[in-house]
């Protein structure tokens, strides 16, 4: 049984060999890590990892007992979670992925825990990619290399769409966290002006994640098919991906071709909107299934269709990056970097 007691004065970071919790919150599951920390205060290892269905649970607290209850006999009284949402001040977080509401103070005073931290998932997503093994990305767009530090976009689509931007900063980076998701999605050529109009009915705005997410993906499809006045044959984002990958499905093909195109776009938006220099990767959600067919599709092409800014945009890597604890290292990564932090 793990020990969950509250130390009479909690330390203001964690010592070296303490082992803390760290969540990676999506709209779908729930990963859940124990780090513990060396003297340098950086993660050694990831162990016990898990995974959680969020709609087998009726809250967050709920998953962490149920992780807790697994974990062999060693005391935790630290963790942080990493999750999309807009922080509010009494502690609870707005997020229009979760299927509850989430609040780290009442989850903190549920198990006992002496010290429990927020980090928007995609802040904590930078700071694992920041550091990640180039080869092992695949390479979409630009050079192997950046020609030149600077910031790094980190961005990608789940159940909704996060986007982060890491900027160097000495031995302490900054990690702009942002709702890149929510800003308005735009049309680059007449098929996607179309489906943006079909997107469009009984809205009065179509956010770029309305497009490009899991359920923006099924959003796209449902567009697609409207336009050919064919009655949708797929219900979920994963049948629409599957029948794309496989051909056996027309209208799911073309929307997926087209959130590949769209997705191309938005990232040369934020590119430029951030000065981006460093790199831009793609990571989590969606993307790891569809590797080959971003390569093959108009995802670079419309990356690099900025006007002028061409030149700039080819100078910038663009990689999509896959690793099943990610979530879970920058959380740990991030805490471990504020846990000094008032």
């Amino acid at each position: 049984m793990v020990v969950m007691a509250r130390p009479a004065l909690a330390r203001s970071r964690p010592s070296a060999g303490e082992a803390f919790v760290a969540a990676d919150v999506g709209g779908t599951h729930v990963r859940l890590g124990l780090v513990r920390a060396d003297d340098a205060g950086c993660p050694l290892s990831v162990s016990e990892y898990r995974k959680y269905q969020c709609a087998d649970y009726p809250g967050l607290a709920e998953i962490f007992e149920a992780y807790l209850r697994q974990l062999p006999g060693v005391a935790v009284s630290r963790g942080v979670i990493a999750s999309a949402g807009y922080p509010l001040e009494d502690g609870s977080v707005i997020s229009a992925n979760l299927p509850w509401q989430l609040s780290p103070a009442a989850i903190r005073e549920r198990l006992g825990f002496a010290d429990l931290r927020l980090v928007n998932d995609f802040e904590a997503l930078a700071h694992a990619v920041a550091g990640f093994d180039g080869e092992q990305a695949i390479r979409l767009a630009g050079p192997a290399i950046a020609p030149a530090q600077g910031p790094v976009l980190v961005l990608g689509p789940g159940t909704g769409l996060g986007a982060a931007v890491w900027i160097p900063n000495g031995a302490r980076p900054v990690v702009l966290a942002t709702e890149a998701g929510q800003a308005s999605l735009a049309a680059g050529n007449a098929r996607e002006l179309a489906l943006l109009g079909q997107m469009l009915r009984g809205r009065s705005h179509v956010s770029i994640e309305h497009a490009l997410s899991g359920p923006g993906l099924l959003n796209l499809y449902h567009a697609v098919c409207a336009l050919h006045g064919s009655e949708p044959a797929l219900a979920t984002p994963n049948a629409v991906t599957a029948a794309a990958l496989d051909g056996h499905d027309g209208a799911a093909r073309e929307a997926l071709e087209v959130f590949c195109g769209l997705l191309g776009s938005v990232c040369g938006d934020l590119a430029l909107t951030y000065g981006i220099q460093g790199g831009v990767y793609l990571a989590g959600g969606i993307l790891p299934h569809l590797g080959d067919f971003l390569l093959r599709s108009d995802f670079a092409a419309r990356f690099l269709d900025k006007g002028p800014m061409r030149e700039a945009l080819q100078r910038i890597p663009v990689k999509l990056v896959e690793h099943g604890q990610l979530g879970v290292i920058g959380a740990a990564s991030w805490y471990l970097g504020h846990a000094t932090d008032d």
